[in-house]
């Protein structure tokens, strides 16, 4: 047992309960910062982010904020396109320094993309309202939908970012007119397959420490317990502009 892993889950656990975002974003630079193998830390962190979000399916399910058609579009394009990355990454049996190059480099440009995501949420939003034509309720672009869970699944499985973020964005520029309570639940309900898929995949390549997971969600789970109850306390200004610079300056770092 290593405390720093246990601080480590309970710092990030409560940042994502409190703002909903940070939680691949945070724990897979971290893990790196440890001295943990990127393709062993990306790996690891698919699966924890899996596990951590299923209690938020089951609370936003009961208090029916899941649009599951939308959900099953994203998870149609998604799922198999994590599972052809990891097929492609097996058949290319890079050696170990080019895969950690290769997984330094897409969780540069992941953390880089999510931190403008955090950073410029509220002009993105009104912009997509503004420019996106007016579409009737109900309406469902279906082959835009399923495009976009296979951006999101490449991005996810290479990366372990992206899917908080970056696809709360994307289903908002498709849904202008979900609710926000619906918005944030079916993210969540899609990123539970993609990273189940996507973790098991790379345990599959022996990217995955079992022990390290363990310790880790240790911490998450009361972490995130926490900062969910702590949310309407803490100026929400204050907080995203700080993870979007933290993580545009470790995402920088790693391109560079």
């Amino acid at each position: 047992m290593d405390p720093g892993y246990i601080i480590a889950g309970l710092a990030v656990g409560f940042i994502v309960g409190l703002t909903g975002v940070g939680g691949g974003s945070l724990m897979t630079p971290i893990l790196l910062w440890f001295g943990i193998n990127p393709a062993t830390a990306v790996g690891t962190d698919l699966l924890y982010a899996c596990i951590t979000k299923m209690g938020g399916v089951w609370v936003h399910h009961k208090h029916k904020h899941i649009d599951w058609h939308i959900t099953k579009l994203l998870a149609i394009g998604s799922v198999p396109a994590s599972l052809l990355t990891v097929i492609v990454l097996h058949y290319l049996q890079l050696d170990t320094q080019a895969a950690n190059s290769l997984i330094k480099v897409m969780l540069g440009f992941a953390l880089i993309l999510t931190a403008l995501a955090i950073l410029f949420k509220p002009w993105i939003l009104r912009q997509i309202a503004r420019f996106m034509p007016a579409r009737p309720e109900g309406y469902i672009p279906t082959k835009a939908t399923v495009f976009t869970g296979v951006v999101l699944g490449v991005i996810v499985t290479l990366s372990s970012i992206g899917a908080g973020a970056l696809g709360t964005l994307a289903i908002f520029a498709l849904y202008p007119l979900l609710p926000t309570a619906r918005l944030v639940g079916t993210e969540i309900a899609h990123a539970v397959p993609l990273t189940l898929v996507a973790g098991l995949g790379h345990a599959s390549m022996g990217n995955m420490d079992y022990g390290l997971l363990a310790q880790l969600l240790i911490g998450s789970l009361p972490g995130i317990w926490l900062g969910s109850h702590l949310t309407r306390r803490v100026a929400e200004r204050w907080l995203r502009p700080a993870l979007a610079l933290m993580m545009a300056l470790i995402g920088a770092k790693l391109v560079l």
